[in-house]
């Protein structure tokens, strides 16, 4: 999806003057609301929840679409021109980063979470290796000696008070661009912050004396959660979700399920059970899904309803009093 930047310039142009011929922008022209384009769900759900009835939010990820391969149509790159802001989170949705930066115009507010450096590894076979045949104190800590500087987790909303920070990030770039409602948008991230203040609560509350403290996942995406909750990940794949795990990564992850006792494998709604269910299958173990919340699959639900499911689902698994 990359372009140059006259190539970007061209199509453009073309649209908009064909839009302006058409009398017409996007279906925004005439709301008279703060036009927002968010990249993927979670900043979605914050900027509805901060925006409240003052702002218009467009998802540029379908609904159950994986959003690590978001490709931009030409209508894409229109709404992208024609918002008021965008959030986004750089490096995660590659076609993304090379449209904004040759698009002027919109507030672009980047949600990207200070790094923790034990988050994620580029090497998941040898995190695997690392939890077989050690205590759950002997293999935390060479997961956190051996995964320093490896790798990069992006999935930081699945930590709530992350999330809870990027309320203030997207209050602050709405008031800039209407501030006749800054008060509005202050006292909505405020109540967001407060709900999930409750949610963090109530995952604290459950998962604080649990019998298990391993789960294993189609992909480590779980790594601010497994943080911040005190439990540790390991994946079938790494951080990357298309990577096909070995004969012999297969068999160091069950060698983990075995030696640590685990009776639930993880898959995820995006991804393909049959390498989860295949292992599950053959070691007996249950199934369940534990949800990234990149996308939104349900339409009833929302990222609180969706971390309340998946914490039901870890307070199963991980054998929680």
């Amino acid at each position: 999806m990359k372009r140059s930047g006259r190539t970007w310039g061209l199509l453009s142009a073309a649209l908009v003057s064909a839009l302006a011929l058409a009398g017409c922008t996007a279906g925004h022209a005439s709301t008279g609301e703060v036009r927002v384009v968010a990249s993927f769900y979670p900043l979605q759900f914050v900027a509805e929840q901060v925006g409240g009835d003052e702002v218009d939010v467009e998802n540029l990820t379908p609904a159950g679409a994986e959003p690590h391969d978001l490709e931009l149509t030409t209508r894409d790159v229109l709404v992208l021109e024609e918002a008021d802001a965008v959030l986004t989170l750089s490096g995660f949705q590659p076609a993304l980063d090379d449209a904004l930066a040759e698009i002027r115009g919109p507030q672009v507010v980047d949600t990207v979470a200070e790094e923790d450096p034990h988050l994620g590894t580029a090497d998941p076979e040898g995190a695997a290796e690392n939890h077989a045949g050690h205590s759950h104190d002997e293999h935390a800590h060479a997961h956190d000696d051996g995964h320093g500087h490896l790798g990069t987790d992006p999935h930081f909303w699945l930590d709530p008070t992350r999330l809870a920070a990027t309320a203030d990030q997207v209050a602050t770039a709405l008031s800039a661009i209407d501030p006749a409602n800054a008060t509005t948008y202050a006292a909505n991230a405020a109540q967001l912050q407060a709900e999930l203040g409750e949610l963090d609560a109530e995952f604290h509350d459950q998962l604080s004396s649990c019998d298990q403290h391993v789960i294993v996942v189609s992909h480590e995406a779980f790594g601010y959660l497994a943080d911040r909750y005190g439990f540790e990940q390991v994946g079938v794949a790494g951080l990357d979700p298309e990577s096909e795990p070995s004969p012999a990564r297969m068999q160091q992850i069950a060698q983990v399920i075995r030696t640590e006792g685990v009776r639930t494998i993880f898959t995820e709604t995006l991804l393909s059970p049959d390498v989860a269910e295949a292992l599950a299958d053959e070691l007996d173990i249950t199934v369940q899904r534990l949800d990234p919340l990149e996308s939104l699959t349900d339409p009833g639900a929302d990222y609180l309803s969706v971390m309340r499911s998946n914490l039901t689902a870890l307070t199963s698994a991980l054998e929680c009093a």
